[in-house]
């Protein structure tokens, strides 16, 4: 039988949460700034997953995630079924803790409801007893709330529409020696112990604790069950506990890659006599650390063996009316600035008056891939009328971070031209080199092939190749790319990784949607370790 390495998803899916229903299992992740989000993901396997849909269409409140607000947003989620009703349960650090509900995990969802109102509650976790009555369990963000190292718990309403009791410290990790930054919690009750499956020691450097207690209020002993040891695997950072059909058990968590984010692991997981979970490999008779190759993949789900990397869907040919779950904004959309259908998308020139893409809402992306990846897309400028204002136009796809770097067309007085761009992480100016006057008529069209690559330190080229037709309408001859950047180092963003996206701005406060002046996009294409996805 094969195994499949982890990690199992090698891009950026923070602070997963799972669960099983019947032979499917089902995995949402913090979206963070993102719109839609809340991304749900499916699997017959724990390996192998498809990108479903995504929970949350908009972040509320509206007003406020019109804006990037990067480092805010969905934090670490959980999701539970009780009583034939799936709830998500979400944090925003800025303004509490969030319910939405769903006959399946595959939705429709709620609109999301305020459960808890409150600056840096995170990580909130519902549990159900034996007798019917919900609690909560949650975390402290320092930098909203001032504290932190410390797990909370309150009684909700079972349908979680309101709390009926006030925010409890249940844990306080300044109590227990050595331990910093606990937070993330699991909860789980079964064989008559209450457990809290938590992070903590911090995303990059934590490990991680399992608590259970006889009582939910404690108190609670505690064993460290999964750390880094001389693993790659850094963190391992928080996850989510499932069976499978056959009665396995498996861990799911995360593990930081910097620029490409935190990326998904399976851990197998077996209990000793006394009930204790064992994670991993041994390392002693109570701590495991990661394995490398999930064990007996074929068993779990009952799918048959696995046999190599897949990752979700990248590739998008644009005929869907409606974009692929897979496609995120990076403030909330706007449904005018946006059309997709008959192979191409397009995408309305937003206002962009500082020139600065971290300040765009109206870029769409992906995750950077955590596998050497390449990617083609066509861009087209349709001709266009004269303009009354010469604020310049310009589109291209980009890598977004903390930095960026990007390749596309400028419409300006000048006419049209092939540049690329690149913005340091601390600067305030983009550095925009121009390669080639396509035409000195600004009014004219012009199309042109843009290819970016990524190597496995996430190093990145932008180049450029001839659209596929002429101006005239005719097939372009195949050719490879002019290379205007190479080894650009990409930067992660805040509490997330790189992203790879495609935009349309306009150097004005002018709202060209008004006059329908749009960019094209035609198929993207992502090629990912030799595969096309």
């Amino acid at each position: 039988m094969e195994h499949r390495s982890n990690p199992v998803l090698d891009a950026d899916w923070p602070d997963p949460d799972v669960i099983r229903v019947g032979g499917d299992y089902w995995m949402i992740a913090s979206s963070f700034n993102r719109a839609p989000g809340l991304p749900v993901l499916r699997s017959s396997n724990l390996v192998d997953w498809e990108h479903v849909t995504n929970a949350l269409p908009a972040l509320v409140p509206l007003e406020h995630y019109a804006l990037p607000r990067r480092g805010s947003g969905v934090w670490a989620p959980s999701i539970r079924e009780h009583d034939g009703t799936f709830y998500i349960v979400y944090p925003d650090p800025d303004h509490g803790i969030f319910v939405i509900d769903a006959p399946h995990p595959a939705g429709p969802w709620s609109a999301p409801r305020l459960l808890l109102a409150g600056h840096g509650l995170i990580d909130p976790c519902p549990l159900w007893d034996d007798e019917g009555r919900a609690h909560l369990v949650h975390g402290w963000a320092r930098s909203r709330a001032g504290i932190k190292n410390r797990l909370s718990l309150l009684e909700v309403t079972p349908d979680l529409t309101a709390p009926l009791s006030a925010s409890e410290v249940l844990i306080d990790g300044a109590e227990i020696p050595g331990m910093l930054t606990l937070e993330g919690p699991k909860a789980y009750v079964h064989d008559g112990w209450y457990w809290i499956y938590a992070p903590a020691g911090g995303v990059a450097d934590g490990y991680q604790v399992v608590f259970r207690s006889r009582d939910l209020r404690g108190p609670y002993e505690h064993r460290v069950a999964l750390e880094q040891d001389d693993t790659p695997v850094n963190g391992p950072h928080q996850g989510a506990l499932v069976d499978d059909e056959q009665g396995c058990w498996w861990f799911v968590h995360f593990q930081d890659r910097d620029v490409f984010g935190r990326v998904t692991h399976v851990q197998p997981v077996r209990f000793d006599a006394e009930g204790w979970p064992h994670m991993g490999e041994p390392v002693d008779a109570t701590r495991g650390r990661p394995v490398a190759l999930v064990p007996e993949v074929g068993a779990v789900g009952g799918s048959g063996p696995a046999t190599g990397y897949t990752e979700p869907r990248r590739s998008d040919d644009f005929t869907s009316r409606e974009l692929a779950p897979r496609w995120h904004w990076q403030a909330n959309p706007r449904a005018d600035r946006w059309r997709t259908g008959d192979g191409r998308l397009d995408l309305a020139f937003a206002p962009s008056p500082r020139a600065d893409l971290r300040q765009l809402g109206d870029v769409l992306g992906q995750q950077l891939p955590g596998q050497p990846s390449s990617w083609e897309v066509e861009l087209h400028l349709p001709a266009a009328p004269p303009r009354r204002d010469a604020a310049p136009e310009r589109a291209g796809i980009v890598v977004l971070g903390l930095s960026y770097a990007w390749a596309g067309l400028v419409r300006d007085g000048d006419g049209i031209t092939l540049v690329h761009g690149t913005m340091p992480q601390d600067a305030a100016d983009e550095t925009i080199h121009r390669a080639r006057l396509f035409t000195a008529d600004p009014t004219a069209e012009a199309s042109i092939r843009l290819h970016l690559t990524c190597d496995q330190a996430g190093r990145i080229a932008l180049g450029a190749s001839p659209g596929r037709t002429t101006p005239a309408g005719r097939p372009a001859g195949a050719a490879p790319p002019q290379w205007l950047l190479t080894g650009w180092q990409s930067t992660k963003g805040r509490w997330i990784g790189a992203e790879v996206g495609l935009f349309a701005a306009a150097g004005s406060m002018v709202d060209h949607v008004l006059d329908d002046r749009r960019a094209s996009f035609g198929p993207v294409t992502v090629h990912c370790e030799g595969s096309d996805i």
